[in-house]
């Protein structure tokens, strides 16, 4: 009778063990599907603020040409610095996107290195509980 219900324990914990560990490999996949999402969404956006970026700048342009001003001075300048500025907030959001998603991979890996942990742990103590049934 008390092999039986070593048996059971030992199954039990196997079975436990077993879920724990896919469940951590389960979380880590989806974080790194949410991690991709967010890649697309971050590419996404960056072409629409270049269309934004090209629209304003042409139609500086358009408006300057309309207006028989050549372009010199101050406009083309007004015109490098909108360039520039524009650039450098591509660039801060291009680097929060890529630590964003570094980020979650990395909670990707925990996830699944937790997973594993808690099903080496329910083997262990499904262990202990087989030994102190047989006893």
């Amino acid at each position: 009778m008390s092999w039986f219900i070593v048996g059971a324990v030992v199954l039990s914990t196997y079975v436990t063990a077993d879920a724990q560990k896919k469940a951590g490999q389960q979380q880590q996949l989806d974080i790194e599907r949410q991690a991709e999402t967010e890649k697309l969404s971050a590419q996404e956006e960056e072409i629409n603020r270049r269309e934004r970026l090209n629209q304003v700048l042409s139609s500086n342009i358009q408006s300057a040409a309309a207006s028989g001003m050549k372009q010199e001075g101050s406009i083309k300048a007004v015109a490098l610095q909108s360039a520039k500025n524009a650039s450098s907030s591509e660039g801060a959001e291009s680097l929060s996107q890529k630590l964003r998603q570094d980020m979650l991979k990395r909670e990707g890996s925990a996830a699944k290195q937790s997973g594993k942990s808690q099903a080496t742990s329910t083997l262990l103590q499904g262990g202990i509980k087989a030994y102190q049934v047989s006893k």
